[in-house]
């Protein structure tokens, strides 16, 4: 008689890892992302999560002693990471799905600038820096320090300080808005992993045939405490487009049912579609 349990890098029990860690009383930032790369590479396992977590200590253990004021964190930072340690970002990074993957990111030193984030966010507050992600629409960045003292810089031009005008251009060409100063404030872990997500997803939704990407996307993006309830019926038109007809149609019905409450007639229509998705069985 064999062990039939799945293993510690079943997908199951990553799913379930990452449902608990986001429901943690203080959600671990680099967990979560490490978490994501191995629902995204089953091959990952626990000794690779260890060995990535064991990267960012050694990471942190190389700033200097004695560091006081946002000004000398984020110098300290650009020297290591993005001088020595040439981590930073570029123009193809986005065009690839190992640059919204942590694991990757340490391993490649490139990346998106929001994982690029994450390094800088966790190798800082390892060594006890004031470090937090900066959500700017369009260019995820890293501040450090209090609101009246704050420090930007931006890991995926090698930790380039941001002035204020730098960070109204960045929001500038990404919305065509001003900067609002609600905009500097700190990201928080679930935050940052809910645009992670979304930005894997708007990766895969250019590429129909990595529908299972998009797939363990949403699914990620449903174990967090809080997400939109279209991402169910999002999922049920993804496996209908995928061909798992009957899934799909009753994963309609089921968010039909949520509708109804406050909109019968959107409800009826969705209904509609999981009949006509049942058709395409016959």
């Amino acid at each position: 008689m064999h062990d039939e349990s799945p293993s510690p890098g079943a997908p199951g029990d990553r799913l379930r890892q990452f449902a608990e860690e986001a429901r943690a009383e203080r959600p671990d930032l680099a967990l979560l992302c490490l978490l994501v790369g191995a629902v995204a590479d089953p091959s990952v396992r626990e000794e690779d999560l260890d060995a990535a977590q064991i990267e960012l200590d050694r990471l942190a253990g190389l700033l200097p002693f004695g560091l006081v004021g946002p000004r000398a964190w984020a110098a300290a930072l650009a020297e290591l990471l993005g001088t020595r340690c040439d981590f930073r970002g570029s123009h193809g990074d986005y065009q690839r799905l190992e640059s919204s993957l942590l694991h990757e990111v340490l391993r490649r030193r490139r990346g998106l600038p929001i994982l690029l984030s994450v390094v800088w966010i966790e190798v800082a507050r390892r060594a006890g820096a004031p470090v937090y992600g900066v959500a700017l629409p369009g260019h995820f960045v890293v501040g450090f320090g209090d609101p009246h003292e704050q420090v930007l810089a931006d890991p995926f031009a090698g930790g380039r300080r941001l002035t204020g005008p730098d960070a109204e251009l960045l929001v500038a060409g990404a919305t065509g808005a001003p900067l609002d100063p609600s905009m500097l404030t700190p990201a928080d872990p679930l935050h940052v992993v809910v645009r992670i997500l979304n930005n894997i997803r708007a990766w895969a939704a250019t590429r129909p045939e990595r529908s299972d990407v998009a797939l363990w996307a949403l699914d990620l993006s449903l174990l967090l405490p809080s997400h939109p309830a279209r991402l169910r019926y999002e999922r049920a038109q993804l496996l209908v487009q995928r061909g798992e007809f009957s899934a799909g149609a009753a994963e309609m019905d089921a968010y039909a049912e949520v509708v109804g409450a406050v909109d019968q007639t959107a409800a009826d229509a969705i209904k509609g579609r999981a009949r006509a998705a049942r058709a395409m069985l016959n």
